[in-house]
């Protein structure tokens, strides 16, 4: 009887290795949402890292999260680094591209619970009166993170926190 289950035990452990292999190499989480403001106000709250404790879902997770910023206030080179709880870890942010109503491109470096560089960008177009703003993260997934994958996504891990912050975006900007 234990031979049995240490032979399904090992069975199970070898699908989900091999499973794991067949994860993509990278992921990408992607949301959405238009904004009644113009693309100018949008893109001057996420261009100022000093602004996203107003919106960023993350910031309410750890009251005692220590923040600290770098380089230019805002723009190309501004750079935000955090340390918290469990629940935020620590990392760094580093504006790599701003261009005005158009784009922000942030490198993102978590370096606990785990070490990973992606990239974010927040793209904004025209949507009848208003902004559309697209939030997204890619990167590369490591051997761990498809291990991950078998179970869930990365979708389903952190796509529902693009939709607070979008949602808490939309409530800073339009209540300016």
């Amino acid at each position: 009887m234990i031979k049995i289950i240490l032979l399904v035990l090992a069975a199970t452990v070898v699908l989900i290795l091999v499973l794991a292999t067949f994860q993509p190499a990278e992921f990408r989480v992607t949301r959405s949402a238009t904004l009644a403001a113009p693309a100018s106000a949008v893109f001057s709250e996420i261009n100022d890292f000093h602004r996203w404790q107003a919106w960023s879902p993350w910031e309410k997770m750890d009251p005692n999260l220590k923040r600290t910023f770098e380089g230019p206030a805002s723009g190309m080179g501004s750079i935000y680094s955090w340390e918290g709880n469990k629940k935020v870890g620590s990392g760094r942010m580093t504006i790599a591209a701003s261009l005005p109503s158009e784009l922000i491109r942030i490198r993102l470096e978590f370096l606990k619970p785990w070490e990973s560089t992606c990239v974010t960008e927040f793209t904004f177009g025209r949507e009848g009166s208003g902004t559309l703003v697209t939030w997204t993260m890619s990167g590369p997934n490591s051997f761990m993170a498809k291990l991950i994958n078998v179970f869930t996504s990365m979708d389903k891990m952190i796509g529902s926190d693009f939709e607070k912050g979008l949602a808490n975006l939309k409530s800073a900007v339009e209540s300016k």
